[in-house]
């Protein structure tokens, strides 16, 4: 493919007009220049006006792509951040249960302080990475934050719809649920 034919191309793709070959043979490199600058800052002409239309909206459709893109790989992160979380969030349960186990049985010795002291070094580190607690007790039943095992009687002092006990605790990271609780909601009067 020779010089000429690759301009031709070029030319064609874009769908810019075809420059006379007669009018480019005998410009001096001053002249392209001058046709080139009276091109750029010459008056509109309508193919000027076309690739200024279709540069800014190419140029608009690669911010919009930039900003898509951002949001996906945030997105992503966060998925992925979301997810070692959430598997750290078993092992917490685990040793909470033990603890509660041990506290039962009347055990107070080394072990279980020790445990204790793992268990809140896990929820600490939770904490720096924006991870807290929901308090669920109490509240009324929210389908974005808790998941109901059991309805029940309401106990007395309990409002009807609201949670009466937590079986396995929610968490929450930047104002969303992480991990809902599951819970026991008190029977609405029918």
């Amino acid at each position: 493919m020779n010089a000429d034919t690759s301009s031709r191309t070029q030319h064609d793709d874009l769908g810019l007009p075809e420059p006379a070959p007669d009018d480019l043979a005998n410009e001096t490199p001053a002249e392209a220049k001058a046709r080139a600058a009276e091109g750029i800052e010459g008056e509109d002409t309508p193919a000027a006006k076309s690739y200024r239309d279709r540069w800014l909206r190419t140029e608009a459709d690669f911010q919009n792509f930039r900003r898509r893109a951002q949001r996906e790989t945030d997105e992503a992160r966060r998925s992925g951040e979301e997810r070692v979380l959430l598997a750290v969030l078993e092992p917490l349960d685990d040793l909470e249960r033990a603890i509660s186990a041990a506290r039962e049985a009347g055990t107070e010795d080394a072990w279980v302080r020790g445990v204790e002291l793992v268990a809140q070094r896990m929820r600490d580190q939770l904490a720096r990475h924006g991870v807290t607690e929901m308090d669920a007790i109490g509240r009324p039943f929210d389908p974005e934050v808790h998941e109901a095992l059991l309805e029940v009687e309401a106990p007395e002092g309990a409002r009807p719809g609201s949670v009466v006990q937590v079986v396995r605790k929610g968490y929450a990271r930047d104002g969303r649920a992480l991990r809902p609780a599951r819970v026991v909601v008190a029977k609405s009067e029918s």
